[in-house]
């Protein structure tokens, strides 16, 4: 085993960080493989939101247990544990090109992509100061999305079919579980770690919960469909580029997100992004030239990508650090819903022409108005301690 002087430090960035970049360039490709490979694989293309919806459920199972298994193993040993997890089902995939084992294969995924979200994010939310957690949450933020972003770009160079591209994911998804190998060091301290209580539970920020439901909601229509949206557009060609575009939105917005955050009201941002995202698909849906669509992909990834990081912070916000990963955990489940119904919903209206960004502009809006009408109470500095709608 390898230490890293600051891997020492407790609750060090370093580990969660690095594995995560490793991690997000795997499922930034895998996101937009899976459901572009199913031609080739000899699968229905009408598999493609149930895959996505799986996938999230299994995400919103494995938010139910996450916290007892970080408890019990500390975050390292966590991190490594659902990071093979995931490594594994891929690995299915490819010896098993049918539909009962990709279903199965994309449950499992989810819940193991959900311990990776809850390792990381409370491994760095566990500090002090609301302004620390901001920071720490853009980095991570930045390090996903920009992984992502260039996972996208993997699409040209390696194609959909065959072996090759899943292979390509099995390996970078095997050097991230080097990372938590080698540096053994810098995790935070979890024995005081604690599930909130019930009665705490009611004490939750609601637009905290809404603002996670909501990023489900659009994001798991994102992952799961937009491939094959942009797919039967006259943009078919540059899938892969929109796709990289829309995570790099997310990626950039990071660090306004993390000024922002701890400065302004959490409600009125939210609202705010998602009046621009409203704006930015009604320009997908009907813009004619390429650069116009790509800056308005790029706004809809910003937009989309803002509301989970400032909800989460929103949540945490005067939460003791042993409350933490409770915390993380219930907004991921708040999250999970969302991705579960939002692919359904999605694919059922999609079916009209422009169906997907109609959804896309219909949840985003609602959203805005949602947390405008909350942001009208008298509210302290930090967005909390307040009577929520």
């Amino acid at each position: 085993m390898v230490d890293v002087a600051q891997s020492n430090k407790p609750n060090s960035p370093l580990v969660p960080v690095l594995g995560l970049s490793f991690f997000a360039v795997a499922s930034g490709f895998l996101m937009s493989l899976i459901p572009l490979s199913l031609s080739a694989n000899d699968l229905p293309s009408a598999l493609a939101p149930w895959l996505a919806s799986v996938f999230y459920f299994g995400l919103l199972t494995g938010a139910f247990f996450i916290q007892r298994v970080v408890a019990k193993t500390g975050h390292r040993i966590a991190f490594i544990v659902f990071l093979l997890l995931l490594t594994l089902t891929v690995a299915l995939q490819v010896m098993l090109p049918q539909v009962t084992s990709w279903i199965i294969a994309r449950f499992l995924a989810g819940i193991a992509v959900a311990g990776v979200f809850v390792v990381v994010e409370s491994w760095l939310l566990m500090t002090d100061t609301a302004k620390a957690r901001a920071k720490r949450l853009g980095l991570y933020m930045t390090s996903l999305y920009g992984g992502t972003a260039v996972g996208q770009l993997a699409i040209k160079p390696l194609g959909t079919e065959g072996a090759l591209p899943y292979l390509f994911v099995i390996g970078l998804l095997l050097l991230a579980v080097l990372v938590p190998l080698l540096i053994k060091g810098g995790q935070p301290d979890n024995h005081h770690s604690q599930p909130l209580k019930l009665s705490e539970l009611k004490s939750l920020s609601r637009p905290a919960l809404m603002g996670c439901l909501v990023s489900g909601l659009v994001l798991g229509p994102v992952y799961g469909l937009m491939p094959l949206y942009i797919a039967h557009t006259d943009y078919a060609p540059n899938t892969g580029l929109l796709m990289a575009i829309i995570i790099l939105g997310g990626m950039l917005v990071q660090p306004l997100v993390s000024f922002l955050s701890p400065r302004c009201s959490k409600r009125l941002l939210m609202a705010g992004f998602c009046v621009i995202g409203g704006l930015s698909v009604s320009g997908i849906a009907w813009a004619g030239e390429l650069s116009v669509i790509m800056g308005c992909y790029l706004l809809l990834g910003a937009c989309s990508f803002a509301l989970y990081p400032i909800a989460i912070t929103l949540a945490c916000d005067n939460l003791p650090g042993s409350k933490i990963v409770s915390a993380t955990e219930i907004m991921l489940l708040s999250y999970s819903v969302g991705s579960v119904i939002g692919p359904l919903l999605a694919a059922y209206v999609s079916v009209a022409t422009n169906g997907l960004p109609v959804y896309l502009a219909v949840c985003l809006i609602a959203t805005s108005l949602y947390m405008l009408l909350n942001s009208n109470r008298r509210m302290p500095a930090n967005d909390t301690q307040v009577a929520d709608i």
